[in-house]
């Protein structure tokens, strides 16, 4: 049965989060009503409240999102945090945000190379010798980690032996583990190589922003954690976000369920879980108003100077989207060009977009993941849930979605465009090159 390899490579791409489907709705609680601060004229809060009610009625246990347009703000929330006690998700939750740790681990290393400690185009090797063996070493630049042109593959599959054997016994199995950095970077070298390095298009790698992370060790002389806690997350003003040291979240949080296509039957919460699988490729928790003020503080140029921001928008081609460095953009016909990151973990997703002026944001989160159906070639299938987060974000986005006439036909469009974001398994390295002639659940 090959379907291990596709969830394992599924679980590698973190990129996106994977806005599945239930076969019958979650119990919950009635959804918790979206706060509001002053009159609002562009924000439609009904159709945004009713997108996300719309998600939770097609199985989603819970999802929590906040919104921006300007200087009018609207956050809400709809389901459950808890399946057990019934405890309603509220807009204040924190969530892991799986890769969009990704920007800040990015901008913290656009941070060294303003201050000249890296460069973008040097080898890996120069700053970490013997960490990528050989000519391998001279050939990866930074720019190629921070873009996924580096041809490096991916250690979350390896990391957890047991998908490949149709089980889910690794997660429960290494909850409690502390992986070494150099241990992730080792088992993502040993993996098959995704292309040759600077090759177009790339593939994307929870790998090379470990590496990152090392290399950021290494010009700092501090942990990264330390380093992005100080001059990315304080600089921007986030006072919910942070890098855990412990497997538990501090704060306010759901439980984060994993169903992974029906392999897990009932979903299991694994709110409680050692993020050093990820580290600086995907262990942040933060609160979606958190994630909207880091992205406005990033393109209004508070974190990076003109010049590195430049360097993060300069996109290549990655899977099936426009990535940059840690960076992705998504331009929605009708509404504009946008750029934020997706991230997914066991149980956990998140989703943040901006547009490049910084008025107009959304983030959400939601704690059930990988509950769609798969088709007879292993590639899960859309579902109505995901037709509500996108028009979630249409809405959020797109001030005149609901007119008549051309602004409803750029609506559609923009929905398309998303697509091919959400739920992203599009950008799987196997779902590209592998069909699936059995599927098990």
């Amino acid at each position: 049965m090959r379907i291990a390899r596709l969830l394992g490579t599924v679980l590698g791409t973190t990129l996106l989060t994977t806005t599945a489907v239930l076969t019958a709705p979650a119990q919950a609680a009635p959804p918790a009503p979206p706060s509001t601060s002053s009159d609002r004229t562009s924000l439609d809060e009904a159709g945004l409240q009713d997108s996300l009610d719309a998600a939770h009625e097609a199985g989603l246990y819970g999802v929590f999102s906040a919104v921006r347009d300007g200087r009018e703000r609207w956050t809400g929330a709809s389901g459950v945090a808890d399946v057990v006690t019934g405890r309603p998700v509220t807009p204040g939750m924190r969530q892991r945000v799986g890769s969009i740790s990704k920007t800040f681990t990015a901008v913290a290393v656009l941070q060294q190379v303003e201050r000249g400690r890296l460069r973008l185009d040097a080898p890996v090797a120069d700053y970490l010798p013997g960490l990528i063996p050989g000519e391998r070493g001279r050939q990866i630049t930074v720019r190629m980690l921070l873009n996924h042109t580096s041809g490096i593959g991916d250690h979350v599959l390896p990391a957890f032996p047991s998908l490949l054997r149709n089980s889910p016994a690794s997660l429960d199995e290494e909850r409690f583990r502390s992986i070494p950095p150099e241990e992730l970077v080792r088992l993502g070298l040993d993996a098959p190589a995704t292309g040759r390095p600077g090759e177009v298009p790339g593939t994307y790698s929870n790998t090379n922003y470990v590496i990152a992370g090392l290399l950021l060790e290494k010009v700092t002389g501090q942990d990264s954690d330390a380093y992005i806690t100080r001059h990315v997350i304080d600089r921007a003003g986030l006072r919910h976000t942070y890098l855990p040291r412990t497997p538990y979240i501090k704060g306010p949080h759901p439980r984060m369920y994993e169903a992974l296509y029906g392999l897990i039957d009932p979903p299991r919460d694994y709110s409680v879980y050692d993020m050093s699988w990820l580290r600086s490729a995907g262990a942040l928790v933060s609160t979606m108003d958190d994630l909207n003020r880091f992205y406005r503080a990033l393109l209004g140029g508070k974190l990076v100077g003109k010049s590195a921001l430049g360097e993060m928008m300069r996109t290549v081609r990655v899977g099936g989207m426009e990535y940059g460095l840690g960076i992705h953009t998504v331009e929605l016909p009708g509404c504009g060009r946008f750029w934020g990151h997706s991230g997914a973990v066991f149980g956990a997703g998140a989703f943040a977009l901006t547009s490049q002026d910084g008025k107009r944001q959304i983030a959400f989160a939601q704690n059930l993941m990988k509950y769609q159906s798969l088709d007879e070639n292993g590639v899960p299938q859309s579902h109505a849930i995901d037709n509500a987060l996108r028009l979630h974000i249409v809405r959020a986005l797109c001030p005149d979605a609901g007119e008549p006439g051309v602004a409803a036909r750029d609506a559609r469009d923009a929905r398309d465009a998303l697509s091919r974001l959400l739920p992203g398994m599009e950008h799987s390295q196997l779902t590209n090159r592998i069909k699936f002639d059995q599927v098990s659940h």
